[in-house]
This record gives structure tokens, sequence and C-alpha cells, in this order.
């Protein structure tokens, strides 16, 4: 695999000569490494991704939103005074005839990015600072793509978090019921369509003008910020393969859903998954001092809509790959599916439990 990597590392404009590669962090799509060159006697690192092109189908449109993106947010730090860009942002570097990707003799899609240096992510919020950085990051990710039009970018994945699109694929689920596990999972069922009307919310909001169209990264996970190793603050947004037009309201539901829910996703033991309301406050936070004066005030009143309306759409989607035979999400047993279902039905009963609290907290950080 060196020799290969060697290779498409040199179909790239060079930044040092190549020293060897290797398999670099957790990322479940795309296949990640480590490059080391030598660059004038020091050793100097990026990252260069294989992008599974099975998943994202039209990775030059994906690479069109990354490219415009990453130069945005540059352009703003370095006006703004930053003088770290490659600590506090992310890179694309071209190929040797300019090009953004490199499409190699196989068929397969790679680009590199500057690697984040002195710097870790972490995979779960245990704690509400680690919330409150995740807010503050995404928070100044929205503010600063506020003005650049989301209309610009491509649609990497139609429908993403459409609820009302994702509620018709889990109605006609139900009704072929493939593998025969509607009967299995009734009372989930009964739950979703209780709360169809959650589903229908934010996207009404969208099409009657009352929420803008914004550049959104859709993958708000803290695993997806780029921590300081030294100071713990976070850096930056990374994995920006999701980023296309969006609400933000879509960022920041999916922030409620990763960073304040007390259990693993697929938890079996219900009794430990619920909405943990000091991380929410540090969530609402950082979020809306990161994002500053970039969001209308229907933003700001739909926070907590927001975090019911995608912590509902994802587990929507568990249980409609679970009746269709668990065709899109990797399961590792029985019903690990419709488990990953019932922790995000829970964590949307304990969100409508706590939603006055909530929404008092979102009026404190927004006066």
């Amino acid at each position: 695999m060196t020799a290969d990597l060697k290779t498409v590392y040199a179909a790239f404009d060079q930044h040092g000569d190549f020293i060897n590669g290797e398999p670099f962090g957790n990322g479940h799509i795309n296949d990640t490494y480590l490059i080391t060159c030598n660059k004038d006697g020091q050793k100097i690192k990026y990252v260069m991704q294989r992008i599974n092109h099975n998943i994202f189908k039209q990775p030059e449109g994906l690479m069109q939103n990354y490219v415009m993106v990453t130069e945005h947010i540059r352009k703003k730090l370095q006006s703004a005074g930053c003088k770290d860009l490659d600590h506090n942002s992310l890179q694309v570097f071209n190929t040797n005839d300019n090009k953004c990707l490199y499409k190699d003799p196989d068929g397969n899609y790679w680009r590199i990015i500057n690697l984040v240096d002195n710097a870790h992510t972490v995979d779960m919020v245990e704690k509400p600072e680690q919330a409150y950085q995740a807010g503050l990051t995404f928070g100044k990710f929205q503010s600063l793509l506020s003005d650049l039009p989301g209309d610009k970018l491509f649609e990497t994945i139609p429908d993403f978090h459409n609820g009302i699109t994702r509620y018709a694929a889990f109605q006609e689920a139900i009704e072929a019921d493939k593998v025969g596990r509607a009967s299995r999972a009734c009372t989930e069922i009964g739950f979703l369509q209780e709360h169809k009307d959650i589903l229908e919310l934010l996207p009404d909001m969208a099409a009657k003008g009352l929420l803008p169209i914004r550049v959104t990264h859709n993958d708000t996970k803290i695993n997806n910020v780029m921590i300081d190793d030294v100071s713990g603050q976070g850096l930056c947004a990374i994995d920006l393969d999701t980023v296309m037009p969006g609400l933000s309201l879509f960022d920041f539901g999916d922030m409620v859903r990763t960073a304040t829910s007390t259990a693993a996703e697929d938890e079996t033991d219900l009794s430990k998954m619920y909405m943990d309301i000091e991380r929410f406050e540090a969530l609402v936070k950082g979020f809306l001092e990161g994002a500053g004066d970039s969001l209308i005030p229907a933003e700001i009143d739909n926070l907590v809509t927001a975090g019911k309306y995608i912590t509902l759409i994802i587990g929507t989607r568990f249980l409609t790959d679970y009746l269709d035979g668990d065709n899109y999400f990797k399961v590792h047993r029985e019903d690990h599916n419709l488990d990953r279902c019932r922790t995000q039905l829970k964590l949307v009963s304990s969100i409508i439990e706590q939603e006055e609290q909530m929404r008092e907290i979102v009026k404190k950080y927004s006066k």
C-alpha cells in the first residue's frame, strides 16, 4: 500500500518528498491516511483520503462544495487577522493539473488536505465543557459561512434531513414489510405515527420562507471538531463531505441528539438514555456565542424543536432500515437497528419532557 500511496501522492502538486503513509483515524466511509513528507529537512504531514464513491456518487460535486467552503472560511479568518490558518481551518491541495481531485487508473477518487496538528478529536461528549466547545465551533462555522448563499452548493445527498420524505419511506417500509418484522416493532411504529407532526415542522417553515437556506455541515458530532491539545478549545469543523444547502437547525439538532444524550446510540438499557440538561445549556451557550448575530429570530426560537426533529428523523431512519432488512446501516447483531431506533425515541421523549426548561435556557442566552 505504501507504494500505491506514494504514486497517488505524486499526482498532487508537491509539498515535500514522500517518506511514508499509514492508516489514520477511525472513519467508517472514506479511507484515510497520514502522509509524512520531507520538506527542506523537516517532516511535514498531510491527510490523504480515498473518497468512497459508492456512498458519495458524485465526488466532483462534493469537492466543489468542499473547496468553496474551505476557501471562504480561510479568507474570512485571514481578514479577521488569524495568524495560523492551518491550525484553524482546512485547505484542499490541488493535483499537478490544478484539480482538487485525483482519479486513479482503478477509478478511485483521492484528495489531500492539511493536517490540523497539535489537536485531537473525542468520540463522545462526557461533560458540559465539551458540549460548549462543540456548540461554539459549529456556531462559528455558521457565522463564517453566513454570507455564502446555500443555493450555490451542490446537494450531496438530496432530502438528507427532509422529515416528510423520511416519513414517507417509513410508511412504505411498513406496507411492504419485506422481512416480516413490522409485528416486532408495533410500539416504535405507533410512536412515530403519533409524533408525525414533528417531522413536518421544519420543512413546512422552510417551504413558507420562514427559515433561510444556509450552508450546513449536516454531521455535527463531537468527533467532527478538532480540539486543541493544550487549551482544549474547539479549533475547526472537519469531515465536510455532507456540507450542502440546508437549515442551521439541522446542525444544531444533530448536536442536541449527539452531545446531550447520556448513552450509546445502540444501548439496550433504555433507562440509561435521556437528554442531559446541563450539556444542553452548555451547547446553547456555545452555539449562540459562536454564531453571533448571523442567526435570525425564527432560527433561535426553534432550537429546541430542532433537537426533537433531527432525533426523530434518525430514529425513523433506523426503524425504516430495520423493516427493510438492514440494507443501509451496518449491523452487528439481530435487532441492532431496532435497538438504535429505541434509543432515539427515548431521547425524543426526554426532550419533550424537558421542553419547557430547554426553551427557558434558549431565552436566557439569546437576550
